[in-house]
């Protein structure tokens, strides 16, 4: 594993690209407590202000080695920034209500480059805190070829061994010394031991 900051250049390379429209004004869907949308929609602002309840995707990447992406986060992400996550994804906007797969196609295609990505859906889930509330929806992804970051959410990502993740993550022999979402520890805690597969 390479280390953070430096990472391995074959591992992922973030492209030249420029800003696009500002995430801020997105239209965002909102959510009731039975997980379903609401039919309200607001600015992604305003979701992010007010904590509103919305949906989003997570999707962890391995290799058929059985890797896991890991990633850093922009310091300029509008939730969590700076801190590691090793699941992609993000919020669905207005029009995906109906198609959460295609949001997370779209979330993995933006965010680490993969084109076409099949996706296993594995389960939904329920998460909230002072910074974010939302349904999840989960799913699986293999992928061996190349990942292109994009510089805008990703500031570095390589693979890691299911052993090395559980180390960062502080459940394995020592203590880990990163810092992750809480949000993607909380919504695959049931679930991570059977998807990483032993050494």
């Amino acid at each position: 594993m390479s280390a953070p900051g430096s990472p391995d250049p074959s591992a992922a390379a973030p492209p030249d690209r420029s800003a696009g429209a500002s995430a801020a004004q997105e239209r965002v869907p909102l959510y009731g407590p039975d997980g379903r949308p609401t039919g309200e929609v607001v600015t992604r602002a305003r979701m992010r202000a007010e904590n509103l309840r919305h949906a989003a995707t997570s999707v962890l990447v391995r290799d058929s080695a059985g890797r896991i992406v890991v990633h850093r986060r922009t310091d300029t992400k509008d939730v969590y920034p700076g801190l590691y996550d090793f699941t992609a994804g993000g919020v669905l906007t207005a029009g995906e209500e109906n198609d959460p797969h295609a949001a997370a196609v779209r979330e993995v295609r933006e965010e680490l480059g993969i084109e076409n990505p099949v996706l296993e859906p594995v389960g939904e889930g329920e998460y909230a805190d002072a910074h974010a509330r939302y349904h999840a929806f989960l799913f699986v992804c293999v992928h061996d070829g190349p990942l292109v970051l994009q510089e805008d959410e990703v500031a570095w990502a390589d693979r890691v061994a299911p052993e090395d993740l559980h180390r960062m993550l502080g459940t394995g022999e020592t203590e880990g010394s990163y810092t992750f979402v809480p949000d993607s520890r909380a919504l695959w805690a049931s679930s991570l031991s059977q998807l990483l597969p032993p050494r």
